[in-house]
């Protein structure tokens, strides 16, 4: 058995990345001609078209579009084995770095990130691009550095992963609302006119479970699609907002938080990455600065008690 060019992955990653010959061509320097001639050998070494053509453009097969985050992912480890591990020098590290997260995270932890960052990497820029899903695409494609958020299924199983804090939910009142003031019994919380938190349309999240467990639903007179919105309208529509605690802290603090009256699960909050980016010394040197600044930052907050009158 003759052994396979591995050449032609870099070609084929391209090829599928570009859809097109001419361009792959363009990116990887070479004429046309050779592209095509690629092409023809890669077709023959998987026994499959490929790319065939639909009007003026090319269109992948289903056999590549099965092979393309494949390629992808073998091509990127290639390079992360070929790549010289250099001494980083954060004073001249000139960066961008995207962290995928969800609403919330960017207010409570963006600022002390940021400062460290300024201080530590003065040409590192941090992106805060906004969370929809819980698929992890972006990190195996590489249009993320970082992304953090609860563990799901729909992770791919090479996806690293290292927790950052535990979270809980919490109720979240104007100072004026009646909830604001003594004790909150299950039957009052649910009563109460509520703003509900929904993403992905789902009616049923782990507080109404434990609710329904007690006979009792909240009264939801208005839904929202993330914790910020509802945040907003508990402070100026007399609602109250169900939201994490860790997440949202540096959003409420003109608020009133209280425990919920029935026991719901926490959760933990962790940072995710692809293989391939482990040994780069500047995309370690954010996760230590990501774990450090949510560890400090999540630790509960002391209270000062006044002195007892003698």
């Amino acid at each position: 058995m003759s052994t396979p060019d591995l050449n032609l992955l870099v070609t084929l990653d391209v090829l599928l990345s570009e859809g097109s010959v001419v361009r792959a061509a363009g990116r990887l320097q070479l004429s046309a001609s050779a592209m095509s001639r690629a092409l023809a050998r890669l077709r023959k070494a998987t026994g499959d078209p490929l790319l065939v053509r639909a009007g003026r453009g090319l269109v992948p097969t289903p056999r590549a579009e099965a092979l393309r985050d494949r390629v992808r992912q073998v091509v990127g480890d290639a390079e992360a084995v070929l790549r010289p591990a250099l001494a980083l020098d954060l004073g001249s590290l000139s960066r961008t770095f995207r962290i995928r997260s969800s609403e919330g995270f960017a207010e409570t932890f963006g600022p002390r990130l940021i400062a460290r960052a300024a201080n530590e990497a003065p040409g590192a820029r941090l992106w805060f691009v906004p969370k929809q899903d819980k698929d992890s695409a972006s990190l195996r494609e590489g249009a993320v550095d970082l992304e953090t958020g609860v563990t799901s299924p729909s992770m791919g199983p090479e996806i690293h992963t290292a927790g950052l804090f535990q979270d809980r939910f919490v109720g979240v009142v104007a100072r004026k609302h009646p909830l604001a003031k003594g004790r909150i019994t299950p039957e009052a919380y649910a009563s109460a006119r509520h703003v509900l938190v929904s993403r992905r349309g789902l009616e049923m999240g782990p507080v109404d479970q434990a609710l329904e467990r007690r006979g009792l639903s909240r009264n939801g007179v208005a839904t929202v699609g993330g914790f910020a919105a509802a945040i907003a309208l508990a402070r100026d529509c007399g609602l109250v907002a169900t939201v994490p605690d860790v997440h949202t802290r540096s959003l409420r603090v003109d608020l009133h938080g209280f425990p919920l009256p029935v026991p719901v699960p926490g959760f933990r909050i962790s940072l995710f990455w692809h293989p391939r980016m482990d040994a780069d010394p500047a995309h370690r040197w954010l996760r230590g600065l990501v774990q450090e600044v949510c560890r400090e930052e999540s630790r509960p907050k002391a209270t000062t008690k006044r002195p007892a009158r003698g």
